[in-house]
């Protein structure tokens, strides 16, 4: 049964130095309180997990959390690079697993049904498997066709932002919800950011309903998603995520902002 805790009690019992995080949310409900909390509490050596890892793990790339990243697509959405992102490459200090998006998800599929790889086409044509080594050709058994594998995606902790949550732990999400439910499926353990805790889930079209039993945590953080949006809550900020080019490409300039916004802050409690 999922816990109520305050955010930065469930990222000191979830996050440990060395461990697998995947923090996703696609163009919404991406986990950026969560985020900016595992980098106050000063982890390390992480390997992150998100399908496109855009400014968020740019902030935590820069702010040294991570070894290692796998992920399928690295960018400022609608603006450019990611330029923490791309120094850290381009100095060796952080290593890279490039998939597709097909590939990410169908992995995320794969761990959360228990399976210890999934199976697909999408590779077939590219120059990935030339140069990620976890993408492998395998032949089906019955057809002879040549196909793809990639392992399954098991971290050990999965991260989501959403809408709102019960008094009891289930979790609601509705909107683009990408491949959300997946990862805390596929999770050792998993801590959904919400925006309120009611005392019942009023049905919404389309929502989605993540049961108690498969949360460890959840924790209230409204406007956690910021700069990205929770849609019946919150709006892009879209003048966010053209700053954030200039703030980024000078390190001195990222780490004071970084200071300022999110190092001298408190979690929400």
């Amino acid at each position: 049964m999922a816990e109520l805790v305050p955010l930065s009690e469930a990222v000191e019992r979830l996050v440990r130095d060395g461990d697998s995080v995947a923090l996703e949310g696609f163009t919404h409900l991406i986990p950026f309180a969560a985020a900016h909390e595992i980098i106050r509490q000063g982890r390390q050596d992480l390997t992150l997990i998100r399908m496109t890892p855009d400014l968020v793990y740019d902030q935590m790339i820069g702010m040294g959390c991570a070894r290692k990243l796998i992920f399928s697509w690295g960018g400022n959405p609608g603006v450019g690079s990611l330029h923490r992102f791309r120094e850290a490459v381009q100095n060796h200090s952080l290593e890279i697993e490039e998939h597709s998006h097909a590939g990410m998800a169908n992995a995320y599929v794969a761990g959360a049904s228990g399976l210890p790889f999934a199976v697909l086409r999408g590779y077939r044509g590219t120059d990935l498997p030339g140069v990620t080594a976890t993408i492998k050709p395998i032949t089906c058994p019955f057809t002879g066709e040549e196909l793809t594998a990639v392992p399954a995606v098991n971290p050990d902790a999965g991260v989501i932002h959403a809408q709102r949550a019960d008094r009891r732990g289930n979790v609601q999400l509705w909107g683009i919800t990408g491949i959300q439910k997946e990862v805390v499926l596929a999770s050792r353990r998993s801590l959904v950011t919400v925006e309120e805790v009611v005392d019942s889930l009023d049905p919404v079209p389309g929502a989605i309903v993540l049961p108690s039993w498969a949360v460890e945590y959840v924790s209230v953080a409204p406007g956690g998603s910021h700069p990205s949006y929770t849609q019946g809550y919150s709006v892009r900020d879209n003048d966010f995520y053209s700053a954030w080019d200039a703030i980024s490409r000078d390190r001195e300039t990222f780490m004071s902002w970084m200071e300022d916004h999110v190092m001298s802050t408190r979690a929400p409690r």
